[in-house]
């Protein structure tokens, strides 16, 4: 008799922490800090699946690289507030009018909304190197969206790869997507259209001492012809071109996108 209530009330424990999960991902999908618009974004980006496709789990410590305005951030905070750690590693403040300005944004966002955000712990690229304010191997996972093209704009791709491969613990994980382009790409194709191809990330992460473990095609859009007039910027959400072939960009939605995930070897 004990050990049938004992069993019962370990059923009724692993059920109690699944809806848990179950209502964190709700909360933090559907809860009223995001707005409309970015829920709306969800159907391209597909945070859920990606998130757990990199390995995010509770109690991890998670960077989160060139967060931009926070659009990730607003699906990470909530999820990791009470279960774990979020780094955003955004700009400096001490770099451009533009790193000021998103910086300020970002900021700004988190300070409004303490509840969600107040436990998000930022610190600042330090340029002209790419370094982090974060001791080495103590993150869990590290994240970057959208940002390789910016980083080989600015000449800065390898550094930023070899800073979050000193973050990382050994065996832990960077989750990489990307716009993605052909293989035939030249480093200016890839700077001027932000489409980059999966061979220069892949090269990237290994001159960083990091081994591709696996991808997936969650974000792939099999509509993006990729010859775009303005690049992925042509596309929503940007829609560069701005009405000119507007429901033909709009038909497409967002770009094409690897979704990688690589490893720091475990000691």
């Amino acid at each position: 008799m004990v050990m049938k209530q004992w069993t019962v009330a370990l059923i009724a424990l692993c059920a109690a922490q699944w809806v848990s999960a179950e209502l964190a991902w709700q909360s933090a999908l559907t809860g009223e800090h995001r707005t409309a618009e970015n829920r709306a974004r969800d159907v391209y980006r597909h945070p859920q699946e990606t998130l757990v496709f990199f390995g995010l789990e509770a109690g991890m410590t998670v960077m989160e690289v060139s967060p931009g305005g926070g659009w990730y951030t607003e699906v990470l905070a909530p999820l990791l507030k009470d279960n774990g750690t979020l780094i955003a590693a955004h700009s400096s403040p001490n770099g451009g009018s533009y790193a000021r300005r998103s910086l300020g944004d970002f900021l700004k966002k988190l300070g409004e909304n303490p509840d969600v955000y107040g436990a998000v712990e930022v610190v600042a690229l330090q340029p002209p190197m790419a370094v982090f304010n974060v001791a080495p191997n103590s993150v869990d996972l590290a994240l970057t969206f959208r940002n390789v093209h910016s980083w080989l704009r600015a000449d800065q791709a390898e550094m930023m790869f070899t800073a979050i491969a000193e973050t990382l613990k050994p065996g832990g994980v960077l989750g990489v997507v990307q716009h993605r382009g052909g293989s035939d790409l030249s480093l200016e194709q890839m700077k001027n259209t932000a489409y980059v191809s999966e061979k220069k990330v892949i090269e990237l992460a290994e001159l960083a001492g990091l081994q591709l473990d696996a991808r997936s095609d969650i974000n792939a859009n099999p509509r993006d012809t990729k010859d775009h007039p303005r690049g992925v910027w042509t596309l929503p959400p940007s829609l560069a071109e701005g009405d000119k072939d507007r429901d033909r960009y709009v038909a497409i939605g967002e770009s094409d996108r690897m979704t990688l995930r690589f490893l720091k070897a475990a000691d």
